[in-house]
């Protein structure tokens, strides 16, 4: 779907294009609805942002990419000397992307049927090469789900915390902790300062404790801690500032933190 764009570099295998060849093949890219509309790559298709502000662009990719995929498929020499007339496409990328979703939105879609596939908020859902799923049947095409893949070895740790942050990375291997600071440091760096807004800060400020603890006070994250006194065991209520670093990683996710790209 894209012509000449740039293409985030965090999160597409730098080895994609050398082992795909000459192959011809459509790049999506999912939640555009919550980059920043400044930094956005700039597309000759869907999925970029572009079309009726109203329509979400994984709903835009969703109507446009059976035609392309057609188009593709037509153009292909291969196509006039088949004798069988479907199709099978493979759906790659890093985890936790919306390969599973993209496969449930066409088949929705196209064939007015339910979700043939699990998805899920974290990387890991899908753990195998599953079976063949029909979306269209003009022309019987199949897409088949896979697991997430991530390049062997990660250029730079600022790479890692983007994919981690992204949700392409599951957050225990990393740590909410650290993840929460390098997002501090990512939204002031970008200068959005949608936080402070959303968490009743005075000012925008790179202590992420005072942060996660607005978080905590926002959010209701406490927890119950039993503390040993001369008198006996007394429960204190004290602030959960790893479920904070959680809502804060959340909310980056969701987009309440305004539209933030990384890249």
């Amino acid at each position: 779907l894209l012509s000449g764009a740039h293409i985030p570099l965090s999160g597409r295998n730098p080895r994609l294009r050398e082992l795909l060849g000459i192959r011809p093949h459509v790049l999506v890219l999912n939640k555009m609805d919550l980059a920043d509309p400044c930094r956005q790559p700039v597309s000759s298709g869907a999925g970029a942002g572009r079309g009726p502000a109203a329509v979400p662009a994984f709903l835009r990719v969703s109507l446009q990419i059976v035609p392309l995929v057609t188009k593709l498929v037509g153009d292909s020499p291969r196509y006039h000397r088949a004798e069988s007339a479907e199709y099978s496409i493979l759906v790659i990328g890093i985890p936790n992307v919306g390969k599973s979703s993209l496969i449930n939105s066409l088949r929705r879609l196209h064939l007015k049927k339910g979700k043939a596939t699990a998805v899920g908020g974290e990387p890991g859902i899908t753990k195998a090469v599953l079976t063949r799923i029909q979306v269209p049947e003009q022309p019987l095409m199949y897409l088949v789900d896979t697991p997430g893949v991530l390049p062997p070895r990660l250029g730079d740790v600022e790479t890692g915390m983007k994919l981690a942050l992204c949700g392409a990375i599951r957050d225990h291997l990393v740590g909410e902790d650290i993840m929460a600071d390098y997002l501090l440091y990512a939204l002031n760096k970008r200068r959005q300062f949608g936080y402070v807004r959303r968490y009743g800060l005075a000012q925008a400020c790179d202590d992420v404790g005072a942060v996660l603890r607005r978080v905590a006070l926002a959010q209701g994250r406490t927890q119950k801690v039993k503390v040993l006194t001369g008198t006996g065991n007394v429960n204190v209520t004290m602030l959960n500032y790893p479920a904070a670093a959680y809502e804060f990683l959340r909310d980056f996710r969701a987009g309440h933190l305004g539209r933030v790209t990384l890249d």
